[in-house]
């Protein structure tokens, strides 16, 4: 018998992704509400408790929601909404986390899936905090472009207008306020005591993001050379399918000085540079925003939660 899987939000921009991952394989069976039941809990609740692993693609009060639905000991639930990537009771939902967190995700029942600006960002600092090279009081600050998928159906009608507004021709700054709903898993799945500064920025093109944390090295609390990050990074992530450190500043993954923000889209894989020049460094990461950024990841906990194939239906 298959593995059988509920979308709850099938509609939605992950929901839609998840669905097209799974449909690559032949051992999964996907449950489906039909569209005038999506809002009837009693049907999705049925739904809910009849899956061996139910995706909540939603928003995080209706997320809160289908959980209280689940009232049974043997559904996994991913969550792929905010509402519980800080939460302690919860799995953060990055395999590559830390070196014991598959072993978390098999045992627990209950995986929030990270957001894809965190993701990236965690994946750059939270080895050099781990090994001592950033203090889990430094004071970082970073950047994210990224492209207006992420911004969900709304957003990607907007860009999509015929003829295209003008004001969505140019990248926008975001999230100025500085409290963009990341912000928190970012700062405790790295490790960090300290809130970064977080500006985040959408462009005008479908999918792709990448996440730059410059670093002053001779303000850090102890003298670091900038290949010792990478290296650190390098040795971090050796054997993973689908992190790849880049060589040490190598200008050959630049077209003619420029960094490719969309390089990874289609694939489940994200990959990290450290660029340096003296006392000075830049780490960089990029990702498809909805690939690792989202329903690749959610679909990556759900392989390793299960015990199979951790790349199963994944393009490294």
């Amino acid at each position: 018998m298959g593995i059988k899987v509920f979308v709850d939000g099938q509609e939605g921009t992950t929901g839609l992704q998840i669905h097209e991952l799974l449909a690559r394989r032949d051992d999964v069976e996907v449950l489906r509400i039909p569209p005038e039941l999506r809002k009837d809990n009693a049907e999705r609740a049925r739904l809910l408790n009849t899956a061996d692993v139910a995706f909540l693609c939603l928003p995080d009060m209706a997320a809160r929601e289908s959980v209280a639905l689940v009232n049974n000991a043997n559904t996994c639930v991913i969550d792929a909404s905010t509402a519980h990537r800080t939460d302690p009771g919860w799995v953060f939902g990055l395999p590559e986390l830390a070196p014991d967190q598959r072993d978390r995700l098999r045992r627990t029942k209950r995986i929030s899936n990270p957001g894809c600006h965190s993701t990236a960002f965690i994946l750059l600092v939270r080895p050099l905090v781990d090994a001592g090279l950033i203090d889990a009081d430094a004071r970082l600050a970073a950047t994210s472009i990224t492209g207006y998928s992420g911004g969900g159906r709304k957003m990607i009608e907007s860009y999509r207008r015929e003829p295209p507004p003008h004001h969505l021709a140019a990248p926008r700054p975001y999230g100025l306020g500085l409290a963009h709903k990341h912000v928190p898993e970012m700062s405790v799945q790295s490790g960090l005591r300290t809130r970064p500064i977080f500006m985040p920025i959408v462009a005008n093109f479908y999918k792709g993001l990448a996440v730059s944390v410059p670093l002053h090295l001779s303000a850090m609390r102890k003298p670091i050379d900038p290949r010792q990050l990478h290296d650190s990074l390098a040795q971090r992530y050796a054997g993973e399918r689908f992190v790849k450190v880049m060589p040490f500043g190598d200008a050959s993954v630049l077209d003619e000085g420029y960094f490719d923000v969309q390089a990874c889209n289609d694939t489940n894989r994200c990959e990290i540079f450290v660029f340096a020049s003296g006392d000075q460094a830049i780490l960089m990461s990029r990702l498809d925003n909805l690939g690792k950024g989202a329903s690749g990841a959610a679909v990556q906990s759900m392989n390793v939660h299960l015990g199979l194939d951790e790349g199963l239906g994944l393009i490294a």
